[in-house]
């Protein structure tokens, strides 16, 4: 997704199964195979020979390390089905892709290769948004889900530039984040603002400090020319994409860059690109809000129900009581670390990106209400990349990096302050919570690029654009102003009827079906279809 800086991390949802009607349609090129000829001669940057050298660089695919810490750690990723290894290699790009032939810089790329290398359509390029995720170690965490696709392409996905392996951007040390991460998101009185204020001066200080040089580079106009590089590297003559979360804006940014260089594109958890910063931080306020409300509802509607309230409302109620004990007297957590009232918000929102884990959510508010809040913490933990060792993931720093380096938007206090009303009338649990994230670009030290992305493609093939209803992160209405923006032809909506973020992932085999269809037989799906 695309995060205000108070939101950082994505996860994958899941929700019911319903098979509806497709239309079918065959696009232009379903023959099956690659075009053998060799990279594309179409460059990124003016000609030259660096920009030559680059397109035609060979990589060294070998058997992927355990992600580092910047990834998130752990082991080695599992064997694919039928026991092949996930590959990794570095590609080589322009630090600048106004100088293509100063710098260069490595980004991380992992692969699991096609099973059926006779039909092989080509590579299959991930991004799961963010933007901060590693793709490097996403895609084999998620890899079986993705299975299907594997009959007929590479499934490869890579860490932007800025993020993991690719020249991660570092901040604050793990110690100074695990204070940070106790401290009061949303300041009650001079103090406690001042008090923020001075914990982000400190952090963007730290992000200049050790990241400076690096810092004007990892916008998403530079990530979407990687993947053009990454295209030619590949082989493939077009790029085919699976964006999910703030993936599918990236995904827009390409086809609007290379329009003639789309080949089949899925876009799913859309974010709007018709939003400026504030006007998106306002809808994931509402699109939380909504997602909450279906929470408590189910929860109030279960007599098993560990939460007491009769109504969603009074569950709700029960819920913001809570946060409000918390803000006064924070429960036992982790260690020496407690449970405040910001981190059991930030746990809330974490679990609401999937249905699967609403019973964890229910589970850990009922235990934080009796003074345990290990449980919530762990889910807010999860959300800010840490490891149960302590060690923060680079996906916060990555996040407010592309987020500031893409957005002009910058608000100071007054202005933030001003803000707070209307975000709270949206959103009772969530309002201040996003609304103070309005000043997560004040004071950094690059400047922004746009108020929106532009992602119009004239000309370009048929791009998926799949829409969730119950959507919190990306509210729905993004998916039809993605495919409005994408132009007529070029955006085929979709919508899914679900909890969530996310479609495919859900489990659903109407979308999945659809999604399959289109990505391996080039069928593309009657616009305004509805799964779920």
């Amino acid at each position: 997704m695309r995060t205000s800086p108070a939101l950082r991390a994505a996860a994958l949802a899941a929700t019911a199964t319903v098979l509806l009607p497709l239309a079918a349609c065959s696009d232009s090129d379903d023959s099956g195979g690659t075009d053998r000829s060799g990279p594309s001669t179409a460059s990124t940057a003016s000609p030259s020979s660096t920009a030559e050298k680059l397109s035609s660089q060979q990589l060294d695919w070998q058997p992927c390390p355990p992600p580092n810490e910047a990834q998130g750690g752990g082991g080695s990723p599992s064997p694919l089905p039928g026991g092949a290894l996930w590959e990794c290699a570095f590609m080589d790009a322009p630090r600048d892709y106004a100088k293509p032939d100063g710098e260069t810089l490595e980004l991380a790329l992992v692969r699991g290769r096609a099973r059926n290398q006779e039909r092989r359509i080509g590579s299959l390029l991930f991004n799961f948004g963010g933007p901060g995720a590693s793709g490097v170690a996403t895609l084999p965490s998620f890899g079986t889900e993705y299975e299907k696709l594997r009959t007929r392409y590479d499934l490869v996905s890579f860490d932007p530039r800025g993020v993991g392996r690719s020249e991660g951007v570092e901040c604050a040390d793990n110690a100074t984040l695990d204070a940070s991460n106790q401290k009061d998101a949303t300041p009650d009185d001079a103090a406690e603002e001042k008090a923020l204020l001075d914990d982000q001066k400190a952090y963007i200080e730290d992000c200049e400090k050790n990241s400076g040089a690096e810092l004007p580079f990892v916008g998403t106009t530079n990530a979407a020319r990687d993947m053009d590089l990454m295209r030619q590297v590949l082989g493939d003559d077009r790029l085919y994409y699976f964006g999910i979360s703030y993936g599918t804006e990236l995904g827009g940014v390409y086809a609007h860059l290379f329009p003639d260089r789309v080949g089949r594109a899925v876009l799913d958890a859309v974010v709007d690109p018709t939003q400026d910063s504030a006007q998106s931080s306002l809808a994931q306020a509402k699109g939380f809000q909504l997602a909450f409300d279906s929470f408590t509802a189910d929860c109030a509607g279960r007599d098993d129900c560990a939460l007491p309230g009769s109504t969603g409302k009074e569950v709700e109620q029960w819920i913001a009581d809570l946060l409000g004990q918390l803000e006064k007297e924070p429960a036992d957590g982790l260690g020496d670390r407690q449970l405040t009232q910001t981190q059991a918000t930030t746990a809330i929102a974490s679990a609401l990106y999937s249905q699967e884990t609403w019973p964890l959510l229910e589970q850990g508010l009922d235990e934080a209400d009796g003074g345990d809040g290990a449980l919530l913490l762990a889910l807010a933990d999860s959300y800010n990349g840490r490891s149960q060792e302590g060690h923060y993931d680079n996906s916060g720093a990555a996040n407010i990096a592309i987020s500031c380096a893409d957005s002009k938007q910058r608000f100071s206090l007054e202005q933030t302050k001003a803000a707070l009303p209307e975000y709270r009338k949206v959103s009772p649990v969530f309002g201040d919570y996003l609304g103070w994230g309005l000043l997560g670009c004040t004071g950094w030290p690059v400047a922004g690029v746009w108020d929106t992305p532009d992602v119009s493609a004239p000309g370009a093939r048929p791009v998926l654009v799949i829409g969730n209803t119950g959507d919190p992160a990306t509210p729905y209405k993004g998916a039809k102003a993605m495919a409005e923006e994408l132009g007529k032809g070029v955006g085929i909506q979709m919508t899914y009827e679900g909890e969530g973020h996310g479609a495919y992932n859900s489990g659903d085999v109407c979308v999945q079906r659809a999604v399959d269809g289109y990505l391996l037989n080039g069928r593309v799906p009657a616009a305004g279809t509805v799964c779920g």
